[in-house]
């Protein structure tokens, strides 16, 4: 065994907190002192390198220390604009550095994560000097800041102790040879028992697929051919693979062959690269070590290739990819969508010229009710859990209705897995009609009103619903209950957006408002996050920042990134007028289809959504309380959208939906909800403390919580400093009394009192 040591940087953060950073790497931790930041450390790069036998390249020979003194000066953006500090700041930057093994010198500077390498040492402190203040120029002055929070760093080592002798095994004078970076970055499949079932319970199973396994294990034994299986997502392609390989490996060994199979996420090849060529390297290494193994590497994300490694796909690793693939050097097996493959032969066609296209349609009704059998019956034999026959015709009926951009047969294994684990977890032997619609509310956070056909819509009940939550706004509310009435009734397009409306009026009438009681109706029975996912699009005034919102190459926007982990959600694009009308164009197809292709092929969509937007297009800067006309009102909103849309965008929405300016009843009326939202506080409820407010109360707090021009949005902010403060100070001097009500009345003062 030998013993590598690693230079670790020690920071005093706080009392009895030390902050361990392993130079040249991105290992961290927080320990009460040094000793134990060591051990922890140590102990870690113990652990992983017997289970992967990995460990972090140890660069330095005798590192040093030297903490620099660097001046800039700060600047701040704003918009397109960028203001320089007027004063000129000393930032502490500390550098570890040294001759690294390669006759040549390597400084980190571990805080600013980042590293250089040089040839002279009398050029260390300009070069550090120089990196440094790069480094610093690009931070803005918040991420400074947070670099005069470290104390001064203490330069320790940790120790590791490795076997270089491991890539040799001689057992019995037989050579065997292992794998480094081939077990380093990609995994043996298939798996062994053991390991499948740590993995998951559920079986890896291409039902009604046995003739096309057939087909694929052929070609890859007796052809040596690269295959690409093209499906839209569910149609099962993980599932004919791993088939696929399992016969393969059956065959061989039956046969006494040596083919192997290998499966890699396409990100760890480049994940831990540090210097320019080294992914290159590992590519170089996992290929040669392929051959020895006669191995066959099946690529998770295939077109992922495309995405790492350079700037684009002409220099990614799929490009670095295809001359051994034309050479016969390399066989990968992938799977993509049309989408996707469509994509990658714009992008990159060299590299899919080297495959053998497989298309995978979806199967036929009979077909997945047979799978759906099979699995009912696997579930039933090895889970001890039986699935009712009514239960699997309800769950492809909900999937088919509520998941149309996903097919079958694996979006109903995935949700039937994801209920057997439910039931197991509950201890139940069975599943049947009830924890179906359970699990399906769980997930997408509809309700069972439109979960089940016998469940008849109140449409007293919904008005009702929708006018406790939204005051003053009748029209509006119709429009909601219209929306409600449609999707209850299974007459919305299955393929657009569930609903698409633009609310138009003025500031703090409601619209928001209107948008969260939508959500909470549609979409908040089972999700752990608000169904409601909103977007400024103030935040979007210029053309560059589109990037931002739907995201540019490899980089995931704001809007899809919300989407694609609440499916089921209602968007809100507020104040959507004052985005750049570039972004209007890239919203097209998502108001017109219900999905976003991105340039990778990687769909994201929104048919489980309902859209709306919000402007103030039309809004007039004063406003009478009590004297405004509807109609004139409406008029004006729809005159002033028309002109600033451009006709084609404004087709795509359902519904413009108007909000009327509020009078003096419905002030009232919001005024008197809030304080019904606000004796319903945890701090009321759970000291069985009541609140009663007097009328004069009730007008104060109208009068200083509506503005002519904001509407009655400082309302909120108005009770809380006017009112909920107070009460705050009060009950904290009552001291742990509980049980007792407290009457609030307002004369020339607001006044406090127990009854």
């Amino acid at each position: 065994m030998e013993k590598l040591t690693y230079p670790l940087l020690c920071y005093p953060i706080q009392e009895n907190a030390w902050l361990g950073l392993l130079v040249g790497t991105n290992h961290q931790v927080v320990e009460k002192d040094i000793k134990s930041v060591k051990n922890a450390l140590s102990d870690y790069l113990q652990r992983e390198y017997k289970k992967h036998d990995d460990y972090p390249y140890e660069n330095i020979i005798s590192p040093k220390i030297k903490t620099l003194e660097i001046k800039i000066r700060p600047t701040y953006r704003e918009g397109n604009g960028q203001f320089p500090s007027p004063n000129i700041i000393k930032v502490p930057v500390t550098a570890v550095y040294g001759e690294n093994d390669s006759n040549g010198y390597e400084c980190y500077f571990p805080i600013l994560k980042d590293n250089f390498y040089y040839y002279d040492p009398k050029q260390f402190k300009s070069l550090a000097n120089h990196f440094a203040t790069n480094i610093l120029n690009r931070m803005k002055p918040k991420e400074i800041n947070k670099l005069f929070l470290y104390g001064k760093p203490i330069l320790e080592e940790v120790s590791l102790r490795v076997n270089y002798d491991r890539d040799l095994n001689w057992g019995d004078n037989t050579y065997q040879r292992t794998y480094e970076n081939l077990t380093r970055f990609a995994e043996k499949y298939p798996y062994s028992k053991s390991e499948r079932k740590k993995i998951s319970s559920f079986p890896e199973a291409a039902w009604e697929q046995e003739k096309l396994v057939d087909n694929i294990a052929n070609k890859i034994a007796a052809e040596n051919s690269n295959i690409l299986i093209v499906g839209e997502p569910g149609t099962g392609k993980s599932a004919v693979l791993k088939q696929t390989f399992k016969k393969l490996n059956t065959r061989m060994k039956k046969q006494g062959g040596d083919l192997t199979f290998w499966r890699i996420m396409p990100q760890r090849i480049t994940a831990s690269s540090k210097y320019l060529g080294e992914w290159q390297e590992k590519c170089e290494s996992i290929i040669q070590e392929l051959q020895y193994a006669n191995g066959i590497l099946w690529v998770e994300d295939i077109s992922r290739l495309m995405m790492i490694g350079g700037q684009g796909p002409e220099d990614s690793v799929a490009s670095f990819f295809s001359s051994f693939l034309r050479e016969g050097k390399l066989n990968l097996v992938g799977e993509v969508t049309p989408s996707q493959l469509e994509s990658m032969r714009r992008m990159l066609p060299g590299f899919v010229e080297n495959f053998r296209i497989i298309p995978l349609k979806e199967l036929n009704e009979k077909s997945i009710f047979n799978i759906l059998d099979k699995f009912s019956g696997f579930s039933a034999q090895n889970l001890k859990i039986n699935i009712d026959k009514s239960a699997l015709e309800l769950s492809y009926r909900l999937l088919l209705r509520y998941y149309p951009y996903e097919k079958f047969p694996g979006k109903a294994v995935r949700f039937l897995s994801g209920t057997i684990n439910e039931a197991r977890l509950n201890q139940k032997k069975s599943i049947n009609k009830k924890d179906i619609i359970a699990e399906f509310s769980k997930r997408t956070g509809l309700p069972s009103l439109f979960l089940r056909d016998d469940l008849k819509l109140d449409t007293d009940e919904l008005k009702d619903w929708f006018n406790s939550r939204v005051i003053g706004q009748s029209a509006a509310i119709r429009k909601l209950n219209e929306v409600v009435k449609i999707y209850k009734a299974g007459l919305n397009n299955p393929h657009k957006p569930i609903a698409t409306l633009l609310f138009a009026g003025p500031t703090g009438v409601g619209k928001t408002a209107s948008a969260r009681a939508l959500a909470d109706y549609f979409f908040g029975k089972g999700q752990k996050k608000s169904p409601l996912i909103r977007i400024d699009m103030s935040e979007f005034r210029h053309a560059g920042q589109i990037s931002q919102l739907i995201g540019s190459g490899r980089e995931v926007g704001k809007l899809v990134k919300e989407v694609r982990e609440r499916p089921f959600a209602v968007l809100l694009l507020d104040e959507v007028e004052k985005a750049d009308p570039s972004i209007f164009d890239a919203l097209l197809t998502v108001l017109d289809e219900g999905r976003l292709v991105d340039a990778y092929g990687r769909v994201t969509n929104f048919r489980n959504v309902i859209i709306i937007m919000t402007s103030n297009l039309g809004s007039s800067n004063r406003r009478s309380l009590g004297f405004t006309d509807t109609e004139e009102e409406s008029v004006r909103y729809n005159s002033a959208i028309s002109k600033f849309f451009r006709p084609e965008f404004v087709n795509r929405i359902d519904n413009v939906v108007m909000f009327n300016s509020l009078n003096e009843k419905n002030i009232i009326e919001i005024t008197k909800k809030e304080l019904k939202d606000l004796k319903e506080r945890e701090g009321f409820t759970k000291n069985n403390i009541k609140l009663e407010f007097t009328e004069a109360v009730v007008q104060h707090l109208k009068t200083v919580g509506f503005d002519d021009r904001y509407g009655a949005r400082p309302l909120q902010r108005a009770i809380e400093d006017k009112l909920t403060s107070p009460l705050a100070n009060w009950i904290l001097e009552q001291g742990q009394a509980k049980n007792y009500k407290i009457l609030i009345d307002y004369s020339d003062k607001l006044t406090i009192s127990k009854l």
